[in-house]
């Protein structure tokens, strides 16, 4: 498995069922560089059917959820 395809797991780990792992999904986002972030989001939506914007936006809320959002950039 590609490391890229550890953190795809992790972050949909860190989102899924009841709450969220907070500690997981800053240390996975804000680590990433912009060209690993492009390739996270693309295996990610190609694994669950959903971007991962999408899984952001529908499992945090506020300033948190603007934060991730900023650093994750554009949804496509």
């Amino acid at each position: 498995m590609v490391v890229s395809d550890v953190r795809v797991y992790v972050l949909h780990k860190a989102m899924k069922g009841m709450g969220t792992n907070d500690s997981t999904l800053i240390r996975v986002i804000v680590t990433r560089t912009e060209i690993d972030m492009q390739y996270i989001k693309a295996e990610y939506a190609k694994k669950y059917k959903k971007t991962l914007n999408d899984a952001v936006h529908s499992e945090t809320s506020g300033n948190y959820r603007a934060f991730l959002l900023a650093l994750l950039g554009p949804n496509h």
